[in-house]
């Protein structure tokens, strides 16, 4: 059980780290964007598409997490 609390611990981490890069990256885009129009809006997509990435990512591993906990608790 120690290993696993620690295994869940540093999942917790990584999620919260995704979370992290993926509000920086929307601010970010939000910002490119906001200045120049043309080039700055391609970039600014990139950006808030990379954030989507990692927010899709967290989401993914919460998921994947539960499911371990209630394979584990049963």
């Amino acid at each position: 059980m120690q290993i696993y609390k620690k295994i869940e611990k540093k999942v917790d981490y990584f999620v919260y780290g995704l979370i992290g890069n993926g509000v920086i990256l929307l601010l970010l885009g939000i910002l490119i964007v906001w200045t120049d129009f043309m080039l700055r809006l391609v970039m600014g997509l990139i950006a808030i598409m990379i954030a989507y990435g990692f927010f899709y990512m967290a989401y993914k591993i919460h998921v994947i997490k539960k499911e371990i906990n209630k394979f584990i608790r049963m």
